[in-house]
């Protein structure tokens, strides 16, 4: 079992030397009434400094809203340095489709543009605040199978998060009192009419991508594995493989220094 409050400790205080380093007032944050905005946004608060917290519907499901609505007030209630913002952002996203030909307006190319409307508010709120954009993906998501949308909820400062893996997550999450309501809901990006769930996108459980993950780190051999742990290795590795390009650095054309 991880050491949860000395986890918090050592995240907590690489914020505030970091946020000193870089002499700003404090972090954004954007919630979504899931567990991995909701530890982000709570360790934030635990630094003192300066935290906004923002929640951006764009044709949210109502559960969605609700909770992120919650977790904005009981930041307010137990920490005095937290102000929680409300920024609807369907109208922008409406204004973009009318903008845009039909015939390109495809789920995920919609489902993504809805995450770069986002990042943008973030750092409209961070730039006029003098603040730095909290990024909320776990280790999983941006480091195992690159579940987040490029130059969206992507597009962040630092990832206090981002060596957890997500049942790590959720044991920083008990620790620190994130209502259990959160820590029950179904996770989704929440960037679906359906509201399809994590799980529903990926065809695996969190659990599993993360045994996924240890067991290529490890270089483990595949004899004797179950057929689902077949599955799931496979699952992990085709996303994995899919969405390197949002993992690693922009490919940049190296010219060979007799052409200079």
């Amino acid at each position: 079992m991880m050491q949860a409050r000395k986890v918090i400790d050592h995240i907590v205080g690489w914020l505030r030397e970091y946020a000193a380093g870089a002499g700003v007032k404090g972090f954004v944050v954007g919630i979504s009434g899931g567990i991995d905005s909701a530890v982000t946004s709570t360790l934030c608060a635990e630094t003192g400094l300066s935290v906004m917290v923002l929640n951006m519907p764009i044709r949210q499901a109502e559960d969605q809203k609700i909770l992120a609505t919650k977790h904005a007030a009981w930041l307010e209630k137990h920490y005095e340095n937290v102000s929680g913002h409300t920024a609807d952002l369907t109208a922008v996203l409406e204004a973009f489709e009318n903008c845009l030909p039909p015939e390109i307006q495809d789920h995920l190319t919609m489902a993504n543009t809805r995450a770069r409307i986002r990042m943008t508010a973030l750092y409209a709120f961070a730039t006029h605040g003098r603040m730095l954009v909290a990024g909320t993906g776990n280790k999983v998501e941006d480091f195992g199978v690159g579940f987040f949308t490029k130059y969206g909820d992507g597009g962040v400062d630092i990832s206090p998060i981002g060596d957890l893996y997500k049942s790590e997550v959720y044991q920083l999450a008990r620790q620190l009192g994130v209502m259990e309501e959160i820590m029950d809901a179904p996770p989704t990006d929440g960037l679906w009419p359906d509201s399809r769930s994590d799980e529903d996108q990926m065809g695996a459980t969190y659990d599993e991508l993360e045994w996924a993950m240890e067991f290529d780190a490890q270089h483990s051999r595949q004899q004797d594995l179950t057929d689902r742990q077949k599955q799931v290795l496979s699952i992990y590795r085709a996303l994995n493989r899919k969405n390197r390009h949002k993992m690693e650095p922009i490919p940049v054309a190296v010219i060979p220094e007799e052409f200079r």
